[in-house]
């Protein structure tokens, strides 16, 4: 089943919400939607949902225009942050409220009904708590509940809105990647809005950043991570550290960190750089003159440090390999920046190599 969003406009009074937005999902796609607060994730998936309406634009699920259709026509599933389970309601009632309430000419039978559910429990991994109340089970079961629940319908489309939000960290590792598994197995094209960059990452087929109510990249996630297109995207994935330089006969220098010299393809003019933790080398000072002082290092899973370190009053998130056990906050060190990602005022971003120290144009 495809999704066909195009050049959809909201406006809340003088607000934009949504500014010409346009997306195309592919049947059996799982797409992220990945932005701040504020950048129109949650109207986008209202207006999905049918609990909201474009101003303009089109949103076409499966060839067929629904952006005026109510949400009780549309077929669409919807797992909500705050999961929305009746607290009155056992699982099974909860997950068998959607079909209960159907008209009744698409109503099923109660037979038709507790075979349904059941199956959904067993799929969802917790027929066990079919006659337990949403308060006597954990949260990372309430979200399978919840999930059962919009199944229930067996919808086009699923919408999953920051449902991770109330797990604490492990539980939420463990579900999601659970999540993805069962997504694969049913094939039902899925939105899952989120601010979480690493479940976005993880769970997404690909991957759409908003800004400002505009789509501003869509692509895979390894695409918007190590190409982002825009200084926005650059900035709001990962933790680079952002400086202005300046591009001259293609060497780019930061006038923050006169020891670091780049060169770089781009046109004379000033630049925006972003500095990642894997273009921070890191070392002991060993009795040279130390050029940064550590301000915080812990230990990262790859055995490496990560470190943020001040430079001349500036501080990066840098990445130690040699010497790792001489990083403790207030340690000397020295730095050297291995290559930046730099954008002129105009068109993509380009990376930026270190000039090699002897090459003759360090000065």
């Amino acid at each position: 089943m495809t999704v066909e969003i195009e050049d959809v406009v909201r406006r809340f009074g003088a607000t934009a919400a949504l500014e010409g937005v346009s997306l195309s999902l592919r049947a059996g796609e799982f797409v992220a939607l990945l932005g701040p607060s504020g950048s129109g994730k949650t109207t986008l998936l209202r207006i999905l949902a049918g609990l909201d309406f474009p101003d303009s634009g089109r949103v076409c699920i499966a060839g067929a225009d629904v952006a005026q259709v109510p949400a009780r026509r549309r077929g669409v599933g919807v797992v909500f942050q705050s999961y929305a389970l009746f607290r009155h309601m056992t699982v099974f009632e909860n997950v068998a409220f959607g079909l209960r309430v159907r008209p009744r000419r698409f109503r099923p039978g109660n037979a038709d009904i507790l075979r349904r559910v059941r199956e959904l429990l067993e799929l969802v991994q917790i027929p066990e708590l079919a006659q337990r109340y949403p308060d006597q089970v954990s949260g990372g079961q309430r979200q399978r509940v919840a999930l059962a629940r919009a199944l229930a319908i067996e919808p086009q489309l699923l919408l999953l809105d920051e449902p991770f939000g109330a797990l604490d960290a492990l539980v939420r590792k463990d579900v999601r990647r659970w999540l993805r598994g069962l997504h694969e197995r049913l094939g039902i094209t899925s939105l899952l809005i989120t601010h979480d960059q690493e479940e976005a990452m993880e769970l997404a087929d690909r991957v759409a950043i908003l800004e400002r109510g505009r789509v501003v990249q869509f692509d895979t996630p390894s695409a918007v991570t190590t190409r982002p297109a825009t200084p926005f995207v650059a900035g709001f994935l990962g933790d680079a550290t952002r400086l202005e330089g300046h591009v001259a006969e293609g060497l780019l220098r930061l006038p923050r960190l006169p020891q670091a010299l780049l060169r770089v393809a781009l046109a004379d003019g000033p630049a925006t750089v972003f500095l990642r933790p894997r273009d921070v080398a890191v070392t002991p000072a060993n009795g040279d003159v130390a050029d940064a002082i550590i301000r915080h290092a812990s230990a990262a899973p790859d055995a490496h440090t990560r470190c943020v370190v001040e430079v001349n009053g500036v501080q990066l998130d840098a990445v130690a390999t040699d010497g790792a056990g001489c990083m403790v906050r207030g340690a000397a060190c020295m730095v050297t920046i291995r290559g930046a990602l730099v954008f002129a005022a105009v068109g993509p971003g380009m990376m930026a190599e270190a000039v090699p120290a002897g090459s003759g144009l360090r000065q």
